[in-house]
């Protein structure tokens, strides 16, 4: 016999209540965002402007000049410079990470007598702008035959970042608990395997912001690349814009063009490296 069950009646899904205070907050976010964004947009509108419409003043053009960037690209040295800087960003972030990891982790984990010094040094020479240096920075790399090469550039930017890389790494790296590197010691690891394996993922994020920070310094840079560089195409991409403002004219439409191209590898640089920003939260956890 077979016996009917009945069904249970499912409560009613709670609903949402909408708040003011959300309404307000998302409000105010929209409208820092717009703020933050306004600069962007009239770059890319100006961007795309014919030349004839460079002094109208509505706000979009009436038709876009895509050709713009094709004769930006074409007529001028952005290429070369857009190259150099790639290569002394990189080049620059490479050496400080290679350079700021191993003084960091020994300076986070050795108590050795004038460590409280050198920290301090450290943070001392950051107050130095290398405005303060071209001098004697120029004077030096014209004596060892080092001007108009992209060497000099990579080695300028390394040593102004290379402090502020230190410092920050030697505070991630001594939150991490010793006794970690002791467990895999322990197990048979070596020091530097020990480093390598359980210190470094953990210190990641730490390792991402002087990524972040000493590429966009180096990118950024324009007094040093200025100096010691004359030659417009080994000059970097900074150098390379400031051409464009003549000492009678400027070519509005071709200025920001390339502004457009120069913060492209800058936003592709964040959207690359986020998600390993995320990750390294949860890297190197010990089972």
């Amino acid at each position: 016999m077979a016996t009917a069950t009945a069904a249970r009646p499912t409560a009613p899904a709670p609903r949402r209540t909408f708040r003011p205070r959300t309404l307000v907050i998302a409000v105010c976010a929209w409208a820092l965002a717009a703020v933050f964004l306004a600069p962007y947009l009239e770059m890319i509108v100006t961007a795309l402007r014919p030349k004839s419409e460079l002094r109208d003043r509505t706000y979009l053009p009436q038709h876009f000049e895509w050709a713009n960037f094709v004769e930006v690209w074409k007529e001028s040295t952005l290429g070369q410079n857009l190259q150099v800087s790639l290569v002394v960003a990189g080049g620059a972030t490479l050496l400080v990470l290679l350079v700021s990891l191993p003084a960091a982790y020994y300076t986070a984990r050795m108590r050795y007598r004038g460590r409280k010094l050198f920290l301090l040094l450290v943070l001392v020479t950051q107050m130095f702008q290398p405005t303060a240096l071209l001098v004697g920075l120029y004077r030096e790399f014209h004596q060892l035959d080092m001007l108009n090469s992209v060497w000099t550039l990579i080695l300028a930017n390394a040593a102004f970042n290379l402090a502020f890389a230190v410092w920050i790494l030697t505070a991630y790296i001594g939150s991490i608990p010793p006794e970690l590197e002791e467990a895999a010691m322990v197990d048979g690891t070596s020091r530097f395997g020990a480093m390598m394996k359980v210190t470094l993922p953990l210190a990641l994020p730490g390792v991402v912001t002087t990524v972040i920070f000493t590429f966009i310094s180096a990118w950024n840079e324009f007094v040093m690349g200025l100096t010691l560089t004359t030659e417009p195409d080994k000059q970097p991409l900074t150098v390379g814009i400031n051409n464009f403002i003549g000492a009678y004219t400027v070519e509005w439409n071709y200025l920001f063009a390339a502004s457009v191209v120069a913060i492209v590898p800058v936003v592709v640089l964040f959207a690359f490296i986020e998600r390993h920003v995320v990750s390294g939260l949860t890297a190197g956890s010990v089972k």
